[in-house]
């Protein structure tokens, strides 16, 4: 992979399995041999047709090396795109809510898109690689919206790069140290969302792009390079940080760093709008609480005017950050506007007691109407066999349960 992410043909695409504990046919992970031999409990499962690893030996365990020293997470089943061209950026910040006319280049942004009817279809980043060249990620397969939001626009080329580059989310408080230890010069200046280019085993022809993004709230990086350097990256990451009790983390970990930063996950906080069977059972950026993304300073894009309307007349519905009393997680449970529990205002979406937070907490959907009110949550749980249920009071936070300083500091302190 060249420092642009130059598209090229590999001859190394990811093997197919006939594994029986991925349930199905599924392609494997350029990191796959090394991840095999750690996952201790062959507990896998599937993302967008990869074998994809739930947790190596323990998802607690993982969750603690994540917020207390450093791990891998394996994001070769990402969906990746290569959008090039001269109206390239023209093209996306039509199809995208947020604007990207000024994002410059080497840089990363958050973002979503909707339907017209101001739906949300997927969330995902926007790396700008050139003048006119960019990089889409985003956790579904979107190369058909993709061209159907290209149609129009002249020189806009359109590829599909999730095979053809390995990727490997690397997080945790000493991820810059370990970093710096395999001589990546300048690392600790990358700001959050900066991109990085570095030669790899020093070799110019080797080029592994870093981010400084991820999906824990935490410092980290995310490493993008060439399939055929996967396994050797690997290895060098590792070797670094041997003194720094390097591990791989699954999804359930990963689930639980995301929470308590506050990030939203497809599937529990919202429903692709192309995928949805029942009227609105989808959700808006408003509903979701994204309206920061919505920026209707730019000319027209997909769903402007569904989501200018309900930007004056509010969502029906906000997703919230919840403290609920008491240390049961509210996973799945009802929420209502009196202890008596007579009237439901809402859901809970994900919910976790946060060792770090030492708080039970969740992400929540709740009636816009009753968000001053009291809200409480009915929560069922099982104690020695036996179903119990209570009722705790719940209580709106305006900020990520986890936002530490070091996630944001540049350079990052030694850890």
């Amino acid at each position: 992979m060249t420092n642009k992410l130059e598209h090229k043909t590999v001859s190394n695409i990811p093997n197919v399995t006939t594994d029986p504990f991925a349930g199905e046919r599924l392609k494997e992970s350029h990191f796959h041999p090394r991840q095999a031999a750690l996952n201790l409990r062959n507990a896998w499962s599937s993302w967008n047709g990869y074998k994809f690893a739930d947790y190596y030996y323990d998802a607690e365990y993982e969750y603690f090396c994540v917020r207390n020293g450093c791990a891998t997470y394996d994001i070769c089943p990402m969906q990746k795109y290569i959008i090039s061209g001269k109206n390239a950026e023209a093209m996306l910040n039509r199809m995208v809510t947020r604007d990207i006319r000024n994002l410059k280049e080497n840089r990363v942004t958050y973002l979503c898109w909707c339907t017209d009817e101001g739906r949300m279809i997927d969330d995902g980043t926007i790396f700008k690689l050139g003048p006119e060249k960019f990089m889409l990620t985003c956790g579904s397969p979107s190369l058909a919206w993709l061209r159907k939001s290209a149609f129009g626009f002249r020189d806009v080329a359109i590829l599909d790069v999730s095979d053809e580059i390995a990727a490997l989310s690397f997080q945790g408080p000493s991820s810059c140290e370990v970093l710096k230890k395999m001589e990546l010069e300048g690392i600790e200046n990358l700001k959050p969302f900066d991109i990085g280019h570095f030669r790899f085993q020093g070799s110019a022809n080797n080029m592994l792009m870093v981010s400084r993004t991820g999906f824990t709230g935490d410092l980290g990086y995310e490493l993008w390079i060439e399939p055929n350097l996967a396994l050797g990256l690997w290895d060098a990451l590792y070797e670094a940080g041997s003194d720094y009790n390097i591990q791989p983390y699954g999804e359930t970990a990963t689930d639980m760093a995301r929470l308590e930063a506050g990030f939203i996950m497809p599937g529990m906080e919202f429903n692709e709008a192309l995928k949805t069977i029942h009227f609105r059972h989808d959700q808006t950026p408003f509903e979701l609480n994204l309206g920061w993304l919505v920026d209707f300073r730019k000319p027209h894009f997909n769903g402007r005017a569904a989501l200018l309307q309900e930007r004056d007349e509010g969502p029906e519905y906000t997703l919230v950050r919840l403290d609920i009393e008491g240390n049961k997680p509210a996973e799945e449970s009802h929420l209502y506007s009196s202890e008596s529990c007579t009237h439901e205002i809402g859901y809970v979406t994900s919910a976790m007691w946060s060792p770090v937070v030492k708080a039970n907490i969740a992400l929540a959907m709740v009636e816009t109407e009753h968000l001053l009110g009291e809200i409480w949550a009915e929560i069922y749980y099982t104690r020695e066999l036996r179903p119990n249920s209570k009722v705790a009071r719940c209580t709106i936070k305006s900020k990520p349960f986890w936002t530490p300083q070091r996630a944001r500091a540049t350079p990052p302190l030694a850890y």
